[in-house]
């Protein structure tokens, strides 16, 4: 299995009070995990992604990305909030798991799909879902994530 996400890409027992706060909190540990180099970009290319539409998915999770040429590496950070935040989703109800995607500018077409694609099967399946849910356990999120990346 691939290391792809890494324990340290997860965040757990956190406490945004919104979308916009959790999406900070995100670009600024890209650049502290050494994958970005701007916060504020990432920041806007998180912004610019959500108002195309939702990443909200169902079930409380969510699946932010960001291309920006800020971002040096591929790397997918997990973010678990203690409560429930408005985020427009396809079921309507708030998010509090986001699996956040964030492509260098030039993989948008290939690593980023690839991403988006593996990520959305994971979340149409009840057991990753519920692991996910019932842990704060962050190697165990990592591996589920990794598991899933890793599928033909």
């Amino acid at each position: 299995m691939s290391d792809f996400v890494k324990a340290e890409d997860v965040f757990v027992n956190q406490h945004g009070k919104d979308r916009k706060e959790i999406l900070r909190f995100i670009a600024e540990r890209s650049v502290e995990l050494g994958a970005a180099d701007d916060a504020d970009a990432v920041y806007d290319a998180f912004l610019a992604r959500e108002d195309m539409g939702e990443t909200g998915m169902t079930d409380g999770f969510a699946v932010p990305h960001a291309k920006a040429d800020a971002i040096k590496n591929a790397v997918v950070i997990v973010y678990k909030n203690d409560t429930p935040v408005e985020w427009p989703s396809f079921d309507d109800k708030p998010v509090d798991i986001c699996i956040a995607l964030l492509v260098p500018a030039g993989e948008a077409g290939t690593t980023h799909i690839k991403l988006l694609s593996k990520t959305a099967v994971l979340l149409m399946r009840d057991e990753f879902k519920s692991l996910v849910r019932g842990t704060d356990d962050k190697q165990a999120i990592a591996d589920a994530i990794n598991a899933g990346i890793d599928e033909e």
